[in-house]
């Protein structure tokens, strides 16, 4: 045979299963070629042939062992690495949303991706991803959405095939994702929306005109700066209710990843809350005992782990009525939250610790919200023109 890149065709081994030769200067390369499920196939190189050494039934086969592990490979009956199929890329978001679930974290991340993924990429062994394929995957979402979410879905789906890397060792192709996938340069623009306090009012009117229990929620997040994803987890018994100093307990939020996120989402933070938003929180839950939700939406449900799957239609009616940014959300009242207790001259430390984030994070987030809101304080700071002379104006002694 000639020396060629392409390799030659070998025996049917099953449907869809087939051994091919590909011809080296030096020892020849043994590859399985399968379909995918989909109408498309994939190969994998999977040992070297016997053409100038002997077997070591590894790395080295002879073409009876060669036919044996392709099957092995494709079939999922064990190649003696890790015992199972090639890893799809399906596959690799299963695993993901498995250990999401067992973290405690949101399966989100996990199904995310899905919405996005063509049905080859889906069905294609991890293995065989390649930088190109991934990097176009990445460049065509730029039609659909905004540089910042392309990052963020990029970010979903490295965590699936990092995790399908770590639990299967003939995953050797990290850099496919880590340069395919990475992050899109200047795609960090900020997107917080700063309602002035009489937008978050009228919000806050508008939402209860809507619908009362959405209200209750927008009317938590306003005074609180809490995230929605934590003030839905709130229970009847974080709420400490007081004549004039009441707070309620809020469950921190675990962001940032790590192994103990159950750990953190179980601890409990103070937060003042208003005396009359405390009676309507009181009044809410009457009837509920103390490990029921706080916070449920008109049917009685939870508003579970992802709380604006259920709300958006309602904030984007809210946002519509009071004329406000049409880009405003639910978060909007944590960033309004946020610079409102910077303009009030809060210490930046405490603000970072009662709204569960960073100064850091505030800092790198807020500054240039600080600087448009803050006109009159500024001012203060100016160099003023010098006052008109009079005759009632003397000189002080030097």
């Amino acid at each position: 045979m000639k020396v060629r890149r392409r390799p030659y065709r070998g025996p049917s081994l099953a449907r869809g299963v087939a051994l091919l030769y590909r011809r080296n200067k030096t020892n020849g390369t043994w590859v399985l070629k399968a379909s995918d499920g989909h109408g498309a196939y994939w190969t994998k190189a999977i040992a070297l042939a016997d053409d100038f050494e002997d077997s070591d039934k590894k790395s080295v086969l002879t073409f009876y062992e060669a036919q044996d592990a392709a099957k092995r490979l494709a079939r999922g009956d064990g190649d003696g690495s890790a015992g199972t199929a090639p890893t799809t890329v399906d596959g690799a978001l299963t695993a993901y949303r498995a250990d999401l679930i067992g973290r405690q974290s949101n399966p989100y991340n996990a199904d995310w991706p899905r919405v996005h993924l063509s049905s080859v990429l889906l069905a294609k062994p991890v293995a065989l991803l390649t930088v190109i394929e991934l990097k176009r995957w990445r460049d065509n979402l730029l039609g659909t959405m905004a540089p910042s979410t392309v990052n963020r879905l990029g970010r979903c789906l490295c965590a699936a095939l990092e995790l399908a890397a770590q639990h299967d060792e003939r995953i050797q192709n990290r850099q496919a994702w880590e340069t395919g996938l990475a992050d899109l340069p200047n795609a960090q623009q900020a997107r917080n929306v700063v309602l002035s306090d009489a937008k978050v009012r009228e919000f806050l009117t508008s939402a209860y005109g809507l619908d009362r229990q959405f209200a209750l929620l927008a009317d938590v997040l306003a005074i609180t700066g809490a995230r929605p994803s934590q003030a839905a987890r709130l229970r009847v018994q974080d709420l400490l209710d007081h004549p004039t100093r009441p707070k309620i307990m809020l469950p921190k939020s675990a962001k940032g990843g790590g192994r103990n996120r159950a750990q953190k989402k179980a601890e409990r933070y103070s937060v003042p809350i208003t005396p009359s938003l405390s009676a309507k929180l009181k009044a809410a839950a009457r009837d509920r005992s103390d490990d029921m939700p706080l916070l449920l939406q008109s049917d009685g449900r939870p508003w579970g782990d992802n709380p604006g799957q259920n709300y958006h239609r309602l904030v984007a009616a809210a946002v519509a009525a009071i004329g406000a940014d049409p880009e405003a959300t639910m978060y909007s009242l944590r960033h309004s939250s946020i610079v409102r207790a910077l303009l009030r001259n809060v210490p930046i430390r405490l603000i970072a610790a009662t709204h569960n984030t960073s100064t850091r994070m505030i800092e790198a987030n807020y500054s240039k919200y600080i600087t448009e809101h803050a006109d009159d304080i500024s001012r203060i700071g100016l160099l003023q023109d010098e006052p008109p002379a009079g005759d009632n104006v003397l000189a002080l002694a030097s």
